[in-house]
């Protein structure tokens, strides 16, 4: 008797009990909107194993019966020790299914076992957060350090690079949640601020124009610059901030003289006649018409390498270096951002990017599904209109919506009150795996619970963002609410091995 209380009080204790609760909440969300998402003016039941609802009621006890396999009978450090081997397995499937699964919506990342669909992409954010906590958390490894670097870099980006090639864009892009725990380990934040730098300048550079991403990549550099020199900060301040003053309004002015010499040259044309424009004194200016403000601005730019190569060297100044190097791959990056768009993105995925940053407006084709979602979200108002009452929910205007846009059917039917709810049982799922794992003293739990947090924060991000229209729809479940197996599954198994883990340490300490 005192050994089975000793056994059920340690159960107690070491079990986050309030993680498996947010979980099963958000689980029968998922489930109870799933069945509003199908449900039609003929009646059917929620267990009607026909229809997605009771299809997910199986995945759903599947599910907990992994939960309940990982968290009794297998041993928490199994996991670790076959990382390797696990993130074999997954990339060694990646590839295979490039070649043997079935292709969906654009996307080859399926296997299909007769009515059963599997997709290996859910599953590699576990292997990759496995191998990434094992690789980091072992004795003398350092971010810092280039081997350990570059190690850590090839094992989050060969998935992710696998993926992309099976066109499954929106599982690639959760990689990127991968850098928060980079972070979270003593990465620098340069890195982040370098990552955010990319995302502006290629969006600059498509809605604006080159030179304006180039006078943003100055003026950010400038900027950066000028707070980081305390000896020289009104220099850099004043002289900086003229020259990128100038270069705003160079297009400006530049306009007004080439408009100047416009004028000449017409007027030289109608004394002369059009025959000899090049043997008149008054078209010599007329080559200034060829010149765009961006030559003049790149051959400016250019020009001034070698001064703040000459003055960082005898500075010997990292940041200047580093600045030097950052102008240069940013501009590589704005003049090869019309191949990257023109040449490799699909098709589809322009037109959503093309929808989303308003160059087009297309209602009717790919930028419907948007469309629709925010007319359902915004429907809903404050407290929504009533469970099972949505009508665009009910007339199937919004394609997808038990899965990829679950989201919608939260909106109209539940309202803003109910959106609210149910972010913040995301948020304190992800806030309460990070404190767990700031309280564990074995760096391979700690780093995985930031694996487990930055994977869930960024399919959230990224699929409340396409639903209401801030991010390009690119095909992304939300944890644990939208349909599908592959999906529960995977995100079971990444929340649970988290919950072992923590319960192992809390046994002892």
């Amino acid at each position: 008797m005192i050994i089975e209380n000793q056994t059920q009080r340690g159960l107690r204790q070491s079990i986050d009990w309030k993680l498996i609760g947010c979980y099963l909440l958000l689980v029968i969300i998922g489930w109870l909107n799933i069945y509003a998402s199908i449900h039609s003016s003929e009646t059917t039941s929620i267990l009607d194993f026909s229809t997605r609802s009771g299809k997910q009621f199986i995945w759903i006890l599947t599910a907990i019966g992994l939960a309940l396999l990982i968290l009794f009978i297998i041993p928490p450090r199994w996991w670790e020790g076959f990382s390797p081997w696990i993130y074999a397995g997954v990339v060694f499937l990646l590839v295979a299914v490039i070649f043997l699964g079935v292709e969906v919506k654009g996307s080859k990342s399926w296997f299909e076992f007769g009515p059963v669909r599997f997709q290996p992409a859910e599953v590699s954010k576990i292997s990759t957060a496995l191998l990434l906590s094992t690789i980091m958390s072992q004795t003398g490894y350092k971010l810092t350090k280039p081997k350990d670097f570059f190690l850590t870099v090839a094992v989050i980006g060969l998935p992710m690079l696998v993926i992309l090639a099976e066109s499954e864009t929106g599982s690639a892009l959760v990689y990127f949640g991968f850098i928060f725990v980079l972070y979270m380990e003593g990465l620098s934040g340069w890195f982040l601020g370098a990552i955010g730098l990319i995302i502006l300048l290629f969006i600059t550079t498509l809605t604006l124009s080159p030179y304006s991403s180039i006078v943003i990549l100055l003026g950010l550099l400038w900027l950066v610059n000028t707070f980081k020199s305390k000896k020289q900060f009104w220099r850099w301040l004043l002289i900086g901030g003229g020259v990128i003053l100038l270069f705003s309004l160079l297009p400006w002015l530049w306009g007004l003289l080439t408009d100047a010499i416009q004028s000449r040259v017409d007027a030289a044309q109608n004394f002369i006649g059009p025959s000899l424009p090049g043997k008149d004194p008054h078209f010599r200016g007329e080559f200034l018409l060829r010149i765009e403000p961006v030559h003049l601005l790149l051959v400016s730019a250019l020009a001034s390498i070698p001064y703040f190569c000459i003055k960082a060297f005898r500075e010997r100044s990292g940041a200047l270096w580093l600045s030097i190097g950052v102008f240069i791959a940013g501009l590589l990056l704005i003049f090869s951002t019309d191949f990257i768009f023109d040449k490799v993105l699909q098709d589809h995925q322009r037109k959503r990017i093309e929808v989303l940053l308003g160059m087009k407006e297309d209602l009717s084709g790919v930028g419907y599904n948007v469309n629709q979602s925010m007319i359902a979200i915004g429907s809903g108002g404050l407290t929504g209109k009533g469970y099972m009452n949505g009508t665009q929910t009910a007339f199937g205007y919004v394609p997808e919506q038990s899965t990829d846009f679950i989201f919608c059917t939260v909106g109209e039917e539940w309202g803003f009150l109910g959106c609210l709810v149910v972010i913040l049982l995301y948020v304190f799922l992800i806030v309460r795996i990070v404190l767990d794992a700031d309280q564990c003293r074995e760096s391979f739990t700690r780093i995985y619970g930031y694996c487990v947090a930055a994977c869930i924060f960024m399919h959230l991000f990224i699929n409340i963002g396409m639903t209401i229209g801030l991010m390009p729809v690119i095909g992304i479940p939300l944890p644990l609410l939208s349909y599908g197996g592959s999906s529960l599954w995977a995100f079971t198994v990444l929340i649970f091995i988290f919950i072992a883990l923590y319960r192992q340490e809390k046994k002892y300490f």
